[in-house]
């Protein structure tokens, strides 16, 4: 009997608490508060307004950062993340000099505008928002989505740039 066997995909996993370090680190600025990196401060800020469980804010930030970084690298695709998500991406667009930063870095200098619509889409966006993400090289956290996947919280292209 012959097995043929396939090789592994070598996909690098793109880490959201790295790329928001480097920021840090590139921007000492944005982090008043002396001995936390960029991903503490962000996580205490999301448990602080929003969020009441550590791990389930950690994973919310990353999402949400995952989210920002590739609808800023892939301009152009329709994207929308779930209520669940949207909570870290709304963590990084309201740290206003954390998301200019950001926006140097990852969308070449521009700012990223962000554009709701009032409405919620509930056109299956969410899901092939997911898979977007993590064809960028980030994992997807499958429950975050899946939660939201019927009910989107939504994005509009009613300026340029936005999401």
């Amino acid at each position: 009997m012959t097995v043929l066997l396939e090789a592994p995909e070598t996909t690098i996993v793109r880490d959201p608490k790295a790329i928001l370090e480097e920021v840090g680190q590139a921007n000492p600025h944005l982090i008043p508060d002396l001995g936390i990196g960029l991903w503490e401060r962000e996580v205490r800020l999301l448990m602080r307004d929003t969020v009441r469980v550590r791990s389930l804010a950690e994973r919310i930030l990353g999402q949400g950062v995952a989210y920002l970084i590739t609808a800023m690298e892939k301009p152009g695709n329709d994207m929308g993340p779930g209520f669940e998500v949207d909570q870290g991406v709304h963590q990084i667009i309201l740290d206003t000099p954390v998301y200019f930063a950001i926006c140097e870095r990852h969308n070449g200098g521009r700012y990223k505008h962000h554009a709701p619509l009032i409405q919620r889409r509930r056109d299956g966006i969410v899901m092939r928002t997911a898979e977007i993400i993590r064809q960028n090289g980030f994992a997807v956290d499958r429950e975050l989505w899946e939660v939201d996947a019927s009910n989107c919280g939504p994005c509009d292209d009613k300026v340029p740039d936005s999401h």
